[in-house]
């Protein structure tokens, strides 16, 4: 850096020198003579801390004025600028200055050059032309111009020359005094260099590390998946097997269930019977069987409006489905009971278009001996019992005047007529003598007959004495079914099971209608109202 300053210095005092040297020379007064430019001072050296600064260039000095006016002499050629000298090593000391001889011929080759150059001319522009001067005073003032020119010319190269030596000095003087930074620089440049290297190596220790790393990590994974591999292998290898004793054991169980089907299929086919209902115009055969098909209607329990209802709907259902096929309304037993729902029954039976037979198997009595006496056929086996008997009508927790019992009474004898007038006539007697041939059976006025007996008095149209149920197709041992009672037939008609204050089990009746009555044999009081 101080070199390099001290350089600049140098060529900026050559370049003004050169420029103030450049310019046209005034005529100098006859008296005086122009005073030389001062040379500038030269720098002084660095000091080892901190560079030199570059020394300022000298002022040229004013050329005086002149006493008259002249010719303007020819401008001088401006001088080139010396080129520093090179520096010096530190070792070695500066070059001693070139010897005056060659100096000196430097300077007149430069003068006789300057000597050949054309003068200029005249600007035609200048406003204020100098009047020419004499020509034996030109001739005298151009030695004098040329020696002051050479004579500054050697003073130039002399400053430059000195100028180039103290650079040199300042420069070795430079070099010497930073010698030990330059050698800190150095050691810190090696120490930057051996860090360098050790985070090298230790960046390649560690990119090493992690090579070893990433090597092991490979194996790793690669064992783990040939491991994986293996058991996905051995778990399809174990699943293919399992399936296959699954499909072995399927196929047995399989072969197991089809046998199992098979035979419950069978035995579900032995439970039905290898016949189908029969559907007789005339049921009765010569050998005295009564052959009954599906197209009958179960009449148990007490009469009941729920009983009519039933009886009533399957009668309608039949006569839709075929109104020639005979319909049978089988009783095995039956109290009697409401007068309203049986006269219901007997005008379904009655408005039937196809024909309805009753069959007593049991126990008859009241509205459901009515109610077989009057069908158009009827069919009881020898031993069947019917009894038949007045209205009558209880008064349990009612009170009634004369009036009411006296119209009580009338309402009884209608409904008695309605019921016992057709059986009176079917037996080819009266109702009054109806009515005697009760109570001189049994005081009570229940007219009890078996079957055979019953059909001599035309209770019943025919003794039988079997009864075929081409019906019953299905084994009614596969399936458990509650056995058919009155006790279960009059749970289904309606009526409640109760137990009175001496535990002793009844049947309660459901509420009859205001205007109804109940033709119902009941002589323990096991039918009640509540």
């Amino acid at each position: 850096m101080l070199k390099i300053s001290l350089t600049l210095a140098a060529v900026l005092i050559l370049a003004a020198t050169a420029d103030q040297a450049a310019k046209p020379a005034e005529p100098a007064k006859p008296a005086e003579a122009a005073e030389p430019a001062k040379p500038a001072e030269p720098a002084k050296p660095a000091e080892a801390a901190e560079p030199a600064k570059p020394a300022e260039p000298a002022k040229p000095a004013e050329p005086a004025e002149p006493a008259e006016p002249a010719e303007p002499a020819e401008p001088a050629e401006p001088a080139k600028p010396a080129k520093p000298a090179e520096p010096a090593e530190p070792a070695e000391p500066a070059k001693p200055p070139k010897k005056e001889s060659k100096t000196n011929t430097k300077k007149e080759q430069k003068k006789e050059k300057v000597a050949k150059r054309p003068k200029k001319k005249e600007s035609k522009s200048d406003p204020d032309p100098k009047p020419p001067v004499k020509n034996e005073k030109t001739k005298e003032q151009k030695p004098a111009q040329k020696i002051k020119e050479a004579d500054e010319i050697a003073k130039a190269k002399s400053e430059t020359e000195r100028l180039s030596i103290l650079n040199a000095y300042a420069e070795a003087k430079s070099k010497h005094d930073t010698i030990e930074l330059r050698a800190e620089i150095a050691r810190l440049k090696l120490e930057k260099e051996l860090l360098s290297e050790k985070m090298a190596h230790a960046a390649a220790t560690q990119s090493s590390n992690k090579m070893d790393q990433i090597a092991k990590f490979t194996a790793e994974k690669e064992e783990l998946t040939r491991e994986s591999t293996l058991a996905k292998l051995e778990a399809e290898k174990l699943g293919a097997e399992l399936k296959v004793l699954q499909a072995d054991s399927s196929m047995k169980t399989s072969g197991l269930m089809a046998e199992i089907s098979e035979i419950e299929t069978q035995k579900k086919r032995d439970n039905y019977a290898n016949a189908e209902p029969v559907y007789l115009d005339n049921p009765l055969k010569k050998n005295g069987a009564l052959v009954i098909s599906d197209r009958r209607i179960p009449f148990n329990g007490p009469v009941t409006s729920t009983l009519a209802d039933r009886v009533t709907t399957r009668i309608n259902y039949f006569n839709n489905k075929d109104p020639k096929k005979p319909i049978f309304i089988v009783i095995d037993d039956s109290p009697g009971g409401s007068v309203m729902a049986g006269y219901r029954i007997l005008k379904a039976m009655e408005g039937s278009e196809a024909p309805i037979y009753v069959v007593v198997k049991s126990f008859a009595a009241s509205m459901a001996a009515t109610i077989t006496t009057l069908a158009e056929k009827s069919f009881v086996y020898p031993n069947a019992i019917m009894l038949h008997h007045q209205i009558s009508q209880s008064f349990t927790f009612s009170s009634m005047n004369l009036t009411e019992q006296k119209e009580n009474v009338e309402d009884l004898k209608k409904w008695w007529a309605r019921l016992a007038d057709p059986i009176a006539e079917k037996m080819g007697i009266t109702s009054d003598e109806f009515i005697e041939m009760m109570y001189k059976k049994t005081v009570t006025g229940d007219w009890t007959e078996f079957g055979d007996d019953a059909v001599k008095l035309k209770w019943a149209d025919y003794v039988v004495s079997r009864i075929h149920e081409t019906a019953l197709l299905k084994n009614p041992d596969a399936k458990i079914v509650a056995p058919t009672t009155t006790r279960s037939a009059a749970i289904e008609n309606g009526l409640t099971p109760a137990i009175d204050d001496n535990g002793n089990h009844y049947m309660i009746l459901p509420r009859r209608n205001p205007k109804d009555l109940y033709l119902m044999h009941n002589p323990d009081g096991f039918y009640r109202f509540k």
